[in-house]
């Protein structure tokens, strides 16, 4: 009897298992030094990206407890880089985030459902100059090297949230999409 087939089947076997269970592995944290949260938006129709070098995240998720899962992401406005430190500073004045009266913007989860193939979606408030509006942003939750990674994003309106008031609010000079993009690597519960 050849045994090889059916220590084959055994090893396949015993792998899907093993995937199964890293992906319903609990994350209850994120390792913020291996994140990052990064945006394009066009300037004169050119993309210009960014991102933004602090911020904190509070991160309960269990793929088999979606609806007791959250999210909160609070974003230091004053760690922005665009890679140019003249509109480094220009952003952080009135006009745009009006640092000294909200030097932090803040995404809290209201609720979180699976779309199938490890992408979900999370639904939350957003308020960036103390202006609250509703976001939906698809994600992927993937295993690398041990750890859940969590890589989506999502559009906001810049206007809707008076970032780039009087001759800013001008789309034809800034664009009102401003496309964020966020990979979070999650810290598993122990």
């Amino acid at each position: 009897m050849n045994l090889r087939l059916p220590m084959i089947s055994l090893l396949a076997l015993s792998s899907v298992v093993f995937v199964c269970s890293v992906r319903a592995q609990q994350v209850t944290g994120v390792d913020v030094a291996k994140s990052e949260i990064r945006f394009v938006t066009k300037q004169m129709n050119v993309p210009v990206e960014g991102k933004f070098r602090k911020f904190s995240a509070q991160l309960d998720f269990d793929p088999a407890k979606l609806a007791s899962s959250k999210a909160q992401i609070e974003v230091d406005l004053g760690s922005i880089d665009t890679g140019s430190s003249e509109a480094d500073t220009e952003v952080k004045g009135k006009a745009w985030f009006n640092l000294p009266v909200f030097p932090t913007a803040k995404f809290v989860s209201t609720g979180l459902k699976s779309l199938g193939g490890g992408r979900y979606e999370a639904a939350g408030k957003l308020t960036i100059k103390g202006k609250t509006f509703d976001v939906t942003a698809p994600f992927a939750a993937k295993q690398e090297g041990g750890t859940t990674v969590f890589d989506g994003g999502f559009t906001l309106l810049r206007l809707q949230f008076g970032i780039g008031e009087g001759p800013w609010s001008d789309t034809e000079t800034v664009a009102n999409e401003v496309q964020v993009r966020f990979k979070l690597t999650g810290l598993a519960k122990k």
